[in-house]
């Protein structure tokens, strides 16, 4: 067996600080959505630290748009129809789980969406499913985005529409009478 970081950071870790191996079937779903809710942070900055060298600030900015529960429940969303068997069980029982502290700035439904989708990280981490993970995580953030740019697209075409509709049209124009907007105050 390799003891180095060449042999996977979480054999190295475990190694390193002489832990067992976890058996991610023995924790309560709020356990691994407390996992996956750390898991899924260090994906979100890295993501954004990928993305260039920007002030903190505005990684923080960014990254806290895509840990909110909010875009989580999106993402499980979209995620929700190609999860296996096993990982929808997961992701349920996440979901269903009594927790003790409430949404801040969420729907309750939001929120339990939420702790599923984190029970479902910390599960697939614990269970050292890193590559279906990281697919999911990764299949999340390409929707969001898509859903994203679809809605900038519509709200594009509302301003314009709504632009268009205030300014004066060719009939208006073609009558000479000045409109109220054209009026000179004296």
């Amino acid at each position: 067996m390799e003891t180095g970081v060449s042999a996977g950071f979480p054999d190295f870790y475990r190694q390193m600080m002489h832990l067992e191996k976890a058996d991610a079937r023995q924790y309560s779903p709020l356990v691994l959505a407390y996992v996956g809710d750390a898991v899924y942070e260090i994906m979100v900055r890295t993501k954004m630290v990928s993305a260039g060298n920007l002030p903190v600030n505005k990684l923080h900015k960014n990254s806290s748009h895509l840990a909110c529960a909010g875009t989580q429940a999106k993402i499980i969303k979209a995620l929700e129809e190609e999860l296996t068997e096993e990982e929808h069980a997961v992701f349920k029982r996440g979901r269903n789980a009594k927790s003790m502290s409430s949404a801040k700035n969420a729907s309750i439904v939001d929120y339990r969406l939420a702790t599923g989708f984190e029970a479902l990280v910390g599960w697939l981490f614990l269970s050292e499913q890193f590559e279906r993970m990281t697919e999911l995580v990764s299949r999340g953030f390409a929707a969001l985005e898509e859903e994203e740019a679809r809605e900038s697209a519509v709200q594009d075409k509302e301003e314009k529409e709504t632009i268009e509709s205030a300014a004066p049209g060719k009939e208006e124009k073609e009558a000479g009478e000045p409109k109220i907007w054209e009026k000179e105050t004296p």
